[in-house]
């Protein structure tokens, strides 16, 4: 009595092992967590996502009036971003989180200072957060993105309003290169 394993069975097994070790690579998904009254939980452990990173506009370059004076750490939740390498597409739930961060304070009349590496910007405290979500039924009427303020100060807010569209969603409609999205600015994203 043989034990060979008929043709179809061992192909089958290949596929089934291939399927298993392509699911094992996607990350699962951290998705938007909202309350009953339909505010964003501010999402949990940003820190640990991927980091795609960090336009700065301080005020000193921006005669004392930029729209945001710090640097944006942008971080995106992982398995959106396995998503997004593969399909070139931001999947539905997608949760791109900017921390903003203060720069230290300048010596030099453009924002400047001088470290042991040169003279340049150096990050220094945190000033809250933005994040963005991706929900194209949700957040219809500004583009399919939802746009949320967790402070312009430390602490963070624990849950967030969406934003109507001129506070937000007008400027990425205008400006940001893809789905409403600065990509232009982060090279890991910028397919």
């Amino acid at each position: 009595m043989s034990h060979r394993i008929p043709a179809i069975a061992l192909a089958l097994l290949v596929c089934a092992s291939f399927a298993a070790a392509a699911f094992a690579r996607t990350k699962p998904r951290y998705l938007p967590e909202y309350t009953a009254s339909g505010e964003l939980i501010l999402p949990k452990n940003f820190h640990e996502w991927i980091y795609v990173g960090s336009p700065l506009t301080p005020n000193a370059l921006n005669d004392g009036k930029a729209g945001f004076p710090e640097y944006h750490n942008v971080y995106m939740e992982p398995g959106s971003y396995e998503i997004y390498k593969k399909m070139k597409v931001f999947p539905e739930g997608t949760i791109l989180f900017k921390e903003l961060q203060l720069t230290v304070p300048g010596e030099n009349a453009d924002g400047s200072r001088k470290e042991p590496s040169g003279r340049g910007y150096f990050p220094g405290a945190f000033n809250g957060a933005d994040v963005t979500v991706k929900d194209s039924k949700r957040f219809a009427n500004t583009g399919g993105w939802g746009y949320f303020n967790f402070n312009h100060s430390e602490p963070k807010a624990p849950t967030a309003k969406v934003k109507a569209k001129e506070e937000c969603a007008f400027c990425h409609i205008a400006g940001a290169k893809k789905d409403e999205v600065w990509t232009q600015f982060y090279r890991l994203l910028d397919y």
